[in-house]
């Protein structure tokens, strides 16, 4: 089972523009506090950024792999279900940068900016 799988990550859309994760709380996801735990919204981020910057590569060597993740939490979460939006704030030859905003219904309780890189994969 992958990392998305075991934390129950759906995609909702995916484009070049725009990608939109949600997940279904779980006490899996909480620390010992009962909140859920910040590296959940990282996760969340790197892969809706990971997820759109393979979407613009244009080369069929080359995937795109998170190499920086700015996270700020600014609420805390304890149950429901959220999703992570990216957007692109720039796309390079080499490099990507995707803001993401992770939110429940009505409110943000992070905002994140990931920079992607471009490598080129051995294929079989």
């Amino acid at each position: 089972m992958n990392l998305l799988e075991n934390l129950g990550i759906e995609t909702v859309e995916q484009n070049k523009n725009r990608v939109t994760l949600k997940m279904k709380v779980e006490d899996k996801h909480m620390q010992p506090y009962k909140i859920m735990h910040g590296g959940i919204n990282a996760v969340l981020a790197e892969t809706a950024a990971s997820i759109g910057a393979n979407l613009n590569i244009s080369e069929s060597d080359e995937v795109a792999v998170g190499v920086d993740i700015n996270t700020h939490h600014l609420n805390a979460v304890k149950d429901g279900v959220i999703s992570a939006e990216a957007m692109p704030i720039r796309i390079g030859v080499n490099i990507q940068v995707w803001q993401v905003i992770t939110h429940p219904e009505g409110s943000s309780i992070n905002n994140s900016m990931s920079t992607v890189t471009l490598k080129r994969v051995k294929l079989n």
